[in-house]
This record gives structure tokens, C-alpha cells and sequence, in this order.
């Protein structure tokens, strides 16, 4: 596996406030997946990586450098 990495921007919404965190995944992880959301619930290494809430999650998207 490449040690590439891809930065994901995810934007959150709790209770009415919305904030965004940047995190880091495996680039062959996100390339395995056709939806970066599928990547991001299903992926061992991501899953590994970091943890989402996705009850609160409103958005991700990759971010461009």
C-alpha cells in the first residue's frame, strides 16, 4: 500500500453550529471506493485512522491542493 495521503474536509453541524475538520486518509483507500462516504464507513484503514459522527456529518469532500 502507498503511503500517500489525500486530505478530506468534513463539516459537522451540532445543534445549529456548524464546524469543519480536516483529516488525512490513505489515498489506496480512497481510490478502492467509488463514494468517498462508502471509503469513509467502510474502510479498515480509515476506520483505524479516525473516527466520524456521522449523525452530525453534513458534508465531506477531498480537498484540492
Amino acid at each position: 500500500m502507498s503511503d500517500d495521503m489525500m486530505k478530506v474536509r468534513l463539516l459537522f453541524v451540532d445543534e445549529g453550529d456548524y464546524h469543519h475538520e480536516t483529516v488525512e486518509i490513505p489515498a489506496a483507500s480512497l481510490e478502492a471506493y467509488e463514494r468517498l462516504i462508502d471509503c469513509l464507513r467502510e474502510d479498515p484503514e480509515v476506520l483505524r485512522r479516525i473516527h466520524v459522527d456521522f449523525d452530525r456529518l453534513v458534508s465531506a469532500c477531498v480537498k484540492g491542493d
